[in-house]
């Protein structure tokens, strides 16, 4: 094994990083923002999961009424509170995802990133979107 490779992708890609400067002299450092990124990780999955159980828990509780019109507009409620636990937790993993990237210093690393945050912020856009219609028209 080169002595100038860390051996491993950061995100798991099986392409070896490349050592540098970082990773040689500030060892520490290095070690800190990779626990770092895992408690940013585990932050974001806490987040969605939070979300989640807070909309199942409206979703039961709407479904009890017995008004129609009512029941609509408490399901609409829970879903925009969902969207926005959503978007938060996908907002802290691409934070995450850049802490790894710019910790692994391999260029496959760098695009998966940049594909990763693409396909987070497409989704952060329609969810948004639909977001901001179900609050023009809770009734829908």
């Amino acid at each position: 094994m080169n002595p100038e490779t860390s051996g491993a992708s950061l995100f798991g890609n099986g392409v070896e990083a490349t050592e540098g400067l970082l990773h040689r002299e500030l060892a520490g450092v290095v070690n800190v923002l990779e626990w770092v990124g895992a408690g940013v990780d585990l932050f974001a999955i806490a987040v969605m999961l939070i979300g989640a159980m807070r909309f199942v828990i409206g979703f039961v509780r709407a479904e009890f009424n017995r008004k129609e019109n009512d029941r609509a507009r408490q399901i609409n409620h829970e879903r925009v509170e969902l969207g926005r636990y959503i978007l938060s937790g996908l907002e802290l993993f691409i934070v995450s995802d850049i802490i790894h990237a710019a910790l692994s210093l391999a260029l496959s690393d760098l695009v998966f990133l940049g594909l990763l945050v693409v396909i987070r912020s497409v989704i952060s856009f329609f969810l948004d979107r639909e977001i901001r219609e179900i609050r023009e028209d809770p009734e829908k």
